[in-house]
């Protein structure tokens, strides 16, 4: 990778490790400020409360960000069940707290199938998605109601890789628009005691691994270093 002004114009594909509290956006933002380019932009929001690969796109190669949008995606993290939140996610307080008594590993376990190749999901209340031009989250900040439609998404594999109630750890092979808090929200409800996202870490998009990735700082420290030597 070239790190200079006139190699991020041409067109740079940036593997980042997003950390946790940041926004796509932040990260957006600080790479700009850091490359001193306007073009920049990334391949696919990740949540302030989720880590992992975010894929950005520099100069030319903004042209490609919908191409790296369509690929497929893997997650790992943790649900938590016995309880929902609005968000589906720790962005809101737990409520509705239910006893697991009867929630065997089994049943867990197995509720994977309901979830597994192509399913409809409803889109969170507290999402990006616009509905007459305004953002859904901004609706449900002030208390109103939106209908969101299901939308068909590809779950290629849904695994539970550890149960440590009422902690459960899971790994998701996705097609591009699955929310993975409504797969949570809805995990738990298929079980009868609810759930919510409690974690989560993007590994894969496409080809690209997270263990490919840069941290923000590393890329900064990179970054100060190649331009200070080129002026």
């Amino acid at each position: 990778m070239e790190f200079s002004k006139t190699g991020f114009e041409e067109g740079q594909v940036l593997l980042i490790d997003k950390p946790l509290q940041w926004t796509s956006f932040d990260a957006v933002r600080k790479i700009r400020n850091l490359i001193r380019i306007k073009k920049v932009g990334h391949a696919g929001t990740l949540d302030p409360l989720a880590t992992g690969l975010l894929i950005v796109c520099t100069g030319k190669f903004t042209k490609r960000i919908n191409e790296y949008m369509a690929q497929e995606k893997e997650y790992t993290g943790h649900f938590t069940l016995g309880a929902v939140t609005p968000t589906y996610d720790l962005e809101s307080e737990p409520k509705d707290l239910k006893p697991l008594d009867g929630i065997t590993n089994e049943m867990i376990n197995a509720a994977t199938a309901a979830f597994t190749g192509e399913i409809f999901q409803v889109p969170p209340a507290h999402s990006a998605i616009k509905v007459d031009g305004k953002r859904v989250y901004e609706l449900a900040r002030q208390g109103k109601e939106v209908k969101l439609e299901p939308r068909k998404i590809t779950i290629h594999l849904f695994e539970i890789t550890a149960i440590d109630l009422p902690v459960v750890s899971f790994r998701v092979v996705c097609s591009t628009g699955t929310y993975i808090r409504s797969l949570a929200n809805d995990f738990g409800a298929a079980l009868g005691c609810g759930g919510y996202l409690s974690s989560l870490r993007r590994t894969r998009i496409g080809a690209f691994h997270v263990d490919e990735a840069m941290s923000i700082t590393g890329f900064e420290e990179k970054v100060k270093a190649a331009y200070s030597i080129n002026g």
